[in-house]
């Protein structure tokens, strides 16, 4: 088949000068596996084995651009020169077996320090975080902890926000040493910029606080700031949360004018997600059928007129194209059914536009598989008669 007659799902797609080969993209996803921020063999394994399944653009977990900022003890980071070489190795494999790959960048802020999923989840006490590191606190737009067990905390002045700011700069560059193909920056789930679009988050009375112009100041500096050191021929992606669940809160309206802004300073693609500000998020879910994010990603192209991301249990091929052929979004991204299926990009290949020869697939796998398709599917065919 030629480029135009496959799907939609698996024809290319060009952000500035970086080609995808299709449009399905991976999800950053917590692994709490670090070294002191760095990356292990576990994550050269876990992004790994995407790469090998035939996604096109493969993003790292969030990344920490400060010790402060991390989720948990055992976070990826991008803080130190340290951590630029084991992203490197990830990097370089990725590119070997020609998929594009990014790293997410984020500041949990006032959620830094919790347990991982499967210890739990809980916010970490402050002597646990002290443990880790004497200097890991919470930081935030204002003196209100995120929900119930978790510390109060430190209302950032000036002089943080202008060093956080800074910090996510200094980690682009970073980033770009690792030779990254793209950024992603994290902007959702109540971590620390989303904390300061959420008028019940942020109750500030400075330039960064007040009107939703004041709480979208922080993102648009940092946004403004990476991209003017983030190469301009490498794409620049930005994670929200179009909801943030709280009543009240930071909603759909709000993120096309923040989806609009973005764009103006040179963000290609909104990844749109939602929930996280708070516990609170619970008293508006929500509701998580198949594609529950989607309608997001439609409004947010439609009305800001920037390419989005949609995700949120996408988890059958035709329902993945059917997005993109409804305009609905420009990329498919997975998360928890990559997890469940790591070769969800060749195996939806198969079932939308089948390859007999399998060369979508990493040459050491495709030829095998291609080697033994006439014979499997004239057995199958003779257990059936």
């Amino acid at each position: 088949m030629t480029g135009h007659e496959l799907p939609l799902l698996f024809q290319p797609l060009s952000l500035r000068s970086l080609r995808l080969k299709n449009r399905i993209v991976i999800s950053p996803m917590m692994q709490h596996a670090a070294d002191n921020g760095a990356a292990t063999t576990w994550h050269l394994v876990h992004l790994g084995k995407f790469v090998l399944g035939g996604a096109a653009l493969v993003f790292t977990e969030s990344t920490a651009v400060a010790p402060e900022g991390r989720i948990g003890k055992a976070d990826l980071g991008l803080w130190s020169d340290a951590h630029v070489a084991p992203l490197k190795e990830i990097v370089d494999f990725a590119h070997q077996q020609g998929a594009a790959i990014g790293v997410q960048l984020g500041h949990a802020g006032r959620k830094a320090g919790s347990y991982p999923l499967w210890e739990g989840g809980a916010a970490l006490t402050l002597e646990e975080m002290a443990q880790v590191d004497p200097t890991w606190q919470r930081y935030g737009p204002s003196a209100i902890p995120a929900g119930p067990g978790w510390s109060t905390p430190i209302e950032m002045d000036h002089a943080a926000i202008r060093q956080v700011v800074q910090d996510f700069v200094s980690a682009a560059q970073r980033a770009e040493r690792a030779g990254f193909d793209a950024v992603e920056l994290h902007f959702g789930h109540g971590y620390l910029v989303a904390s300061f679009l959420s008028p019940h988050s942020n109750q500030r009375t400075d330039e960064f606080g007040g009107s939703r112009t004041g709480r979208m100041a922080l993102a648009l500096q940092i946004a403004t700031a990476v991209r003017a050191t983030w190469p301009a021929a490498k794409p620049l992606f930005c994670r929200i949360s179009t909801v943030d669940g709280s009543i009240g809160g930071w909603d759909v309206e709000d993120s096309v004018a923040l989806a609009h802004e973005l764009k103006l300073v040179g963000v290609d693609v909104i990844d749109c997600s939602s929930g996280g500000l708070t516990e609170q998020t619970r008293a508006l879910p929500v509701p998580r059928g198949l594609g529950f994010q989607v309608g997001f990603a439609e409004r947010i192209r439609s009305e800001a007129a920037v390419m989005t991301q949609a995700v949120g249990m996408i988890v059958e091929p035709e329902q993945a194209e059917a997005i993109l052929q409804a305009g609905q979004a420009d990329l498919i991204a997975l998360g928890r059914e990559a997890l469940f299926d790591p070769y969800w990009p060749l195996h939806a290949r198969e079932t939308l536009a089948p390859d007999p020869a399998f060369s979508d697939w990493p040459m050491r796998h495709g030829v095998w598989l291609a080697k033994r398709q006439p014979a499997l599917q004239k057995a199958l065919a003779e257990r059936f008669e």
